[in-house]
């Protein structure tokens, strides 16, 4: 197994002067979607670790719980630790999960509600967390760039966002980040998304970036899986297409062996050498997992190397969808209609 390096080196996302650790932390999996919540005081302690261990960028959302996540956040940053984090959150997804909302007056309240719940003054990264596509992409960032004028968020970011959508946004005041899901076996975005957020100047955040838990475990994970976890309705996940994308795992887990590394670092370590520009966020609520992860810093991969990785997980490879289609907007169906269409209330 790789070794944790001793620091964590700073990238800066995006051209608009954020500076994130080079691997952050997804706060997701501690309180909503992996099975039942976790154990507060446990979670306090891994937050605390991380950000310890150099780990500074923490990413929550209003709809993990919902709002749970962000109150344990809240309290896992009292007494100093505020100063030391760089704090993203979301909006976008109503609390039943019914519908995406992008009106000036939800994402004005939303900010709101999130500011008291982390209880604090301003939050970092602002991502719109899915695109309404009811409303033109320019009127919420519109109303963004007030809450930036105001003081409430320092920088503006979208999630699942199209290329399109990326650019009319950027338009209206400079978008620093995109969130993605983007890993060994969700490669889809670099086609058209990526390419444009390097144009712009926009940084990559990558979620997912260890495919859910799959270069962890493998096949295995299925059978590990609480009765509360969302992965046991995703395509990739359900059994037929799971023991398909074994062959995936095992060619990964062969190179890792060579390597001196495990499985699950090797996945990362392939995310972190896609440039400087990236940051992934891998989710965990173990200690000992997250030192692992922070172990794929110190792994260094060549290009031939980099290549025969993303052999093993080819289009034609992967087997099921990344999500279902009756799942939230991706960035493949976020476009939004033209501005001259909106009729404020």
């Amino acid at each position: 197994m790789a070794a944790a390096p001793v620091s964590v080196p700073p990238i800066k996302l995006g051209s608009q002067g954020l500076e994130v650790s080079a691997q952050g932390l997804g706060c997701m999996g501690m309180s909503a979607y992996y099975g039942l919540p976790k154990p507060e005081p446990d979670m306090i302690k891994l937050i605390h670790h991380a950000v310890a261990a150099g780990v500074t960028f923490l990413d929550t959302s209003d709809v993990y719980g919902p709002h749970t996540n962000e109150l344990l956040l809240g309290k896992a940053l009292q007494g100093g630790l505020r100063e030391k984090v760089q704090l993203a959150t979301k909006f976008g997804i109503t609390p039943d999960m019914a519908e995406m909302r992008g009106e000036p007056a939800y994402v004005r309240a939303a900010c709101e509600g999130s500011l008291k719940r982390l209880g604090v003054d301003c939050i970092d990264l602002y991502y719109q967390h899915r695109i309404d596509t009811r409303v033109p992409i320019e009127v919420t960032v519109g109303e963004l760039k007030k809450l930036v004028e105001e003081g409430e968020i320092k920088y503006i970011g979208l999630s699942e966002a199209s290329a399109s959508t990326i650019r009319r946004a950027h338009a209206v005041h400079p978008i620093t980040a995109v969130q993605l899901e983007w890993s060994l076996w969700s490669r889809d975005v670099e086609e058209d998304v990526i390419p444009t957020c390097r144009e712009l100047g926009i940084g990559v955040v990558a979620y997912s970036p260890l495919g859910r838990g799959f270069f962890s475990g493998g096949t295995k994970v299925i059978d590990e899986l609480p009765d509360h976890d969302f992965r046991k309705i995703l395509p990739r996940f359900q059994r037929e297409n799971l023991e398909k994308n074994a062959l995936i795992f095992e060619r990964v887990s062969d190179m890792a062996s060579r390597k001196g590394c495990t499985p699950s670092q090797l996945a990362l370590a392939w995310v972190h050498h896609q440039g400087n520009d990236v940051c992934p966020i891998p989710g965990t609520t173990k200690i000992g997992n997250f030192n692992q992860n922070l172990g794929a810093l110190s792994v260094k991969l060549t290009s031939e190397e980099m290549s025969e990785l993303e052999s093993y997980a080819a289009t034609h490879n992967v087997h099921g969808d990344r999500c279902p289609s009756k799942m939230l907007n991706t960035w493949k169906n976020s476009d939004t209609p033209p501005l001259s269409s909106w009729k404020s209330n």
